[in-house]
């Protein structure tokens, strides 16, 4: 079995992070706050967002959020990759 290249799986995990985020704003840009509490409600199984949700994000906040998301993301897409590497080397018998 192959090893999975951890950067790029890093850098797979970081981009889906990023499109999720960019989703979010999308869907805060587009449906108003009350549209934004029902999404994100029904999302989360009935949990009431409405406490959370503050609609007054500035550029630079937005910006941030997505490098951090892009950072956390990258991060936990290479610890899995890097784990899944570490397990298959463990698990091959010798020969």
């Amino acid at each position: 079995m192959n090893s999975i290249h951890i950067k790029k799986f890093g850098f797979a995990f970081g981009i889906t992070g990023m499109l999720l985020y960019l989703g979010c704003m999308i869907v805060m840009a587009t449906v108003g706050r009350e549209g934004t509490i029902q999404f994100f409600n029904n999302l989360f199984h009935g949990i009431d967002t409405s406490p959370v949700i503050r609609m007054e994000v500035s550029l630079t906040e937005a910006v941030m959020g997505l490098l951090e998301v892009f950072i956390i993301s990258w991060l936990t897409g290479a610890s899995i990759a890097a784990i899944y590497n570490i397990m298959m080397h463990i698990g091959k018998k010798p020969q």
